[in-house]
């Protein structure tokens, strides 16, 4: 019996260390094959067979799979992505992503408490917007205002699908609409933060959306929570606090230097 026991902790360990080895390996592998291919085309590939599982399965679960799975797509795009566009040599910011996506999908990912399902959302959406944002400088507003409705979307189904409210379409397409609308008023003037040679680019939606989804989110728990007992006043302070901290980011953060 002792024996079994240890053979059945040995697989364990085995298959423990396998799991961590491939997710360090895709973490890495994504953002460093993405950057000396100077294609964001191999790193997505790889994201992609990553989510094998997602689409390995019938054809009436695949919509239901990829829902489900969007927040982690989101990110693992995004990764790609923004190592793509911060340019073909090695900078600061690629061992940032790197590192990153590493602790997402060995610790950050796997998580299921509220409070890390609202993590994870606030994660996606500043990550896809900074991507989408960066990516779709040079195109047309329509793009950006696609990417940010699935984000918002995406973000939105993803806090609500872990709580016990289970008629949450209505409210997902609503956030993702409010995004769409976000991006579409930001496009005509896309600020974004640089830092040094660092590589690092944080454009000003991604901040502005960050926080009103926070913001949004503390909303509909204090509407769940007070129902008919619900007054302004139970959300007064993040509601202030995000109106204030959006309007400094506007106001005095908008040098147009910063424009790309």
């Amino acid at each position: 019996m002792s024996e079994y026991k240890f053979a059945i902790k040995s697989r364990n360990a085995l298959s423990n260390s396998v799991h961590v080895f491939l997710n360090i390996l895709l973490g890495v592998g994504s953002v460093l094959i993405t950057v000396l291919s100077g294609s964001p085309i191999l790193g997505l590939i790889l994201v992609a067979i990553s989510k094998w599982r997602v689409f390995a399965v019938r054809s009436r679960y695949l919509w239901l799979n990829i829902k489900s799975n969007l927040v982690d797509l989101i990110v693992g795009v995004s990764v790609v992505l923004l190592s793509y566009y911060a340019g073909a040599s090695l900078l600061a910011v690629h061992f940032l992503l790197m590192v990153f996506y590493s602790v997402w999908l060995l610790f950050i990912k796997p998580l299921s408490s509220e409070q890390a399902t609202l993590a994870q959302s606030l994660i996606a959406v500043f990550l896809g917007i900074s991507a989408a944002s960066i990516a779709t400088s040079n195109h047309d507003v329509v793009l950006l205002v696609i990417f940010a409705f699935l984000i918002g979307y995406a973000a939105s189904r993803h806090v609500l699908a872990q709580s016990n409210d289970k008629d949450y379409t209505l409210t997902t397409l609503i956030c993702g609409l409010v995004f769409a609308e976000i991006a579409w008023l930001c496009h005509s003037w896309s600020i974004i933060y640089t830092y040094g040679d660092s590589g690092i680019r944080i454009p000003q939606i991604a901040i502005i959306l960050t926080i009103f989804a926070f913001v949004y989110n503390y909303a509909r728990q204090a509407m769940i929570t007070y129902q008919d007992d619900f007054r302004f006043k139970h959300i007064l302070a993040p509601v202030v606090f995000g109106a204030i901290l959006i309007g400094v980011i506007v106001l005095w953060f908008s040098n147009p230097i910063f424009n790309i």
